[in-house]
């Protein structure tokens, strides 16, 4: 997609894990079941957004790894979060995201929609139905929060101990229109649409999912409840008090147009 620009992209990364002393961490080459994200010089923020949206989607019963905010000694905060990937003893899952799961290379990322991901879970997915409805709930999650970084490799395929195959739990869940304003569409499309999506759109992408129409509007109305209920989060969370205050009106402006039929 061209013009698309990926924060992930220009994030670092750091693994890490647990050190002989347990209230400690150390860089782990391999093996390590934490990924450290510092502050980006080009983002501002970009920890305690994360930091937000994860707790957001998690109280709108999203499943997310366990994560947290952490303050370097050199002042800076950085993000934290298990790998879902890494079972107690160290031994990795295996896990495949939908990039590779649909035969396109990295830099085709963006190319793609939420029916294509409906389909790669009919399959490849052990549950398809339970999987589809947990994946319309973190798109739909992802416009409120103008996630527009959501794109192909940010959803994967966890396969279990027991040779079960489930969509993972959601991982790099960030408000884009924070950092860059102008960012308002949709990394995947939608009904056909990347921006300016309704109900509608949102009901006919959950036919095309095979949710019925009163399950589709049970989960929106969570989802918009939800996201009301979230100023003391928002309130509460490591941005800074203009950025709270615009996170807040971007989730008005997007739950607004969920009430919106056209």
């Amino acid at each position: 997609m061209a013009g698309k620009m990926s924060i992930s992209g220009v994030q670092e990364k750091v693994s890490l894990r647990l050190s002989d002393d347990p209230e400690k961490l150390e860089i782990a080459p391999s093996g390590g079941r934490y990924i450290l994200k510092p502050d980006p010089s080009r983002f501002a923020f970009i920890p305690a957004n994360e930091h937000l949206t994860m707790s957001l989607a998690r109280q709108a019963d999203i499943e997310v790894p366990v994560f947290g905010l952490f303050n370097l000694q050199d002042g800076a905060t950085a993000y934290l979060i298990r790998r879902f990937d890494r079972q107690d003893d160290g031994s990795k899952l295996a896990v495949e995201d939908f990039c590779q799961l649909t035969g396109k290379s990295m830099r085709d990322k963006y190319e793609g929609s939420g029916e294509l991901c409906v389909r790669v879970l009919r399959q490849h997915a052990t549950e398809p139905a339970i999987e589809i409805r947990r994946l319309f709930k973190i798109l739909l999650f992802g416009w409120c929060v103008s996630n527009g970084d959501q794109h192909l490799k940010n959803f994967s395929l966890l396969t279990l101990p027991n040779g079960i195959r489930r969509l993972s739990p959601a991982y790099d869940l960030i408000c884009t229109r924070l950092p860059i304003p102008d960012d308002r569409s949709l990394s995947l499309s939608i009904s056909g649409k990347k921006n300016n999506l309704t109900r509608r759109h949102w009901l006919d992408f959950a036919d095309y999912c095979q949710l019925s129409k009163p399950t589709a509007q049970k989960l929106i109305e969570r989802q918009i409840g939800s996201l009301k209920s979230s100023v003391s989060t928002i309130r509460n969370s490591f941005l800074p008090d203009d950025l709270k205050m615009e996170y807040a009106e971007i989730l008005r402006e997007n739950t607004a147009r969920l009430s919106l039929s056209e």
